[in-house]
Formats: structure tokens, sequence, C-alpha cells
């Protein structure tokens, strides 16, 4: 793992999990460069990513996991790292995986999105999600003309171009970035491959998936994605 690498995790409210993490990144990317971006946690996050010895960025409220992935993105193209791969903080992506996601990215890639379908290590999600990530990621498929099984991913490992065209974006959205920044990501002519990895189920579950909130969810992803799809044609018109 060359130094020119960043490993980015967006965190809130990560402080039990999150020394397990960077312990396991440690341990298969040594030689890479941290970043843990503290989206306004309360339970002393940034003070665990700094006993780590990584580099902490910290919000000062809660702005979003966008917004987090946005301010890694800008962390990392002032450095000027060649690869950024970005995981999350929960204990559900498994470092052992961060080499599959480095390979093709190494190679010219711009995204490449760690899958768990294509996995046989990794944990099957509720049906409901998964009938959610099949939705998005068929749309997403349809519009970027290359088949794709899992768009909601945040394991993923971005190019200095994707990571320009993101940290530079004023309309990055501040919560849901998935389906609708690769097919974003599409439009801007990126090269997007697709590597499996393992993923574990998150034992306490998620925020997103309480109350209102998957269907306010879905709802908005499939706007932008439908809106980024047509954006994308008419670019392919033009």
């Amino acid at each position: 793992m060359a130094a020119d690498t960043l490993i980015m995790i967006p965190a809130f409210n990560e402080a039990r999990r999150l020394a397990e993490v960077l312990t396991a990144i440690g341990r298969v990317a040594p030689e890479a460069d941290v970043l843990v971006v503290d989206d306004g946690s309360g339970d002393g996050t940034a003070e665990v990513a700094r006993g780590q010895g990584v580099n902490v960025v910290v919000h000062p409220f809660n702005l979003g996991y966008g917004a987090a992935l946005q301010t890694g993105y800008r962390f990392a193209e002032r450095a000027g790292y060649r690869h950024l791969i970005q995981l999350d903080a929960d204990g559900q992506h498994d470092p052992a995986s961060i080499a599959t996601v480095l390979v093709p990215l190494a190679a010219g890639a711009d995204l490449v999105l760690g899958s768990r379908f294509r996995s046989a290590e990794s944990y099957s999600p509720p049906w409901t999600r998964r009938i959610g990530i099949r939705l998005f990621s068929r749309l997403a498929s349809l519009a970027v003309g290359q088949r794709l099984t899992d768009v909601t991913t945040g394991f993923q490992g971005l190019s200095p171009a994707l990571v320009r065209l993101h940290a530079e974006s004023r309309s990055f959205p501040a919560d849901y970035p998935d389906a609708n920044m690769i097919v974003r990501a599409a439009r801007a002519g990126l090269v997007i491959q697709e590597v499996p990895v393992a993923m574990r189920a998150n034992p306490e579950g998620g925020t997103l998936h309480v109350g209102l909130r998957p269907v306010l969810y879905v709802l908005k992803m499939l706007l932008a994605v439908l809106l980024e799809a047509s954006r994308f044609r008419r670019s392919r018109r033009g």
C-alpha cells in the first residue's frame, strides 16, 4: 500500500467501534494515511481517532453523511493523494477488502464500487433493503449503460479526477450521495468498476431504517437518480 493512498472514514457517534476499525486498517494498510471526518459527534469519536494517531477533521455540528464525505474529498484534493478509499466507521466494511478496491483504482478506474452482492463472504441484508438496492442498481445500470449490483455501497475507491469533481461540486448532497453520484460520475466520462468486498451486518441496525426514514430515502433517491439520468441523456445528445 503506497503512502499516496488516503483511507477516509466519515463518522458520527462511532466512538465504541472506531478503534477496532482503525486497528484493522493499520494491520492491512500500514503505509496508507487515514482520515476520520467526525461529523459533529457527541460521544468522543474524535478523541478515539486522535488516540489512534490518524488525521482528524471535526465538523462543529452534524451536517450529514454526504457533507462528511465532501470534507474528506476536499482534504484529499488539497493533499494531492493519488488514491482515496472510503469506508464506514461502524465495522460493516471489512478492511481486508481494501486491497481489492485498490487494484482497479491503481489500474486506471475512477470509481471502484465495493459490492456485497459479488462476495460470498458478505451478509445478506433484510429483504426490504435488498429491494431498494436492486431498484436503484437497476436504474443506475440503465442510466450508465453498465451492470452494477450495489450502488448504495459506502465502500468505494476514487481517483483524483472523481475526488476533484466531488470536492468542487456545489450540488453534492449533504445527506444521501448514493446511486445519483454514480450516475454523475458516468456523466463526467469517468470509468466505473465494481469488485466483490466483504461486509458484515450492523448488529445495532442504523438510523436510516427507523420510522419514515426509509420511505423518505427511497423517494428522495429515486428523484435524484432520475434527475442525474436525465442530465446524462441530455449531455449525450449534446
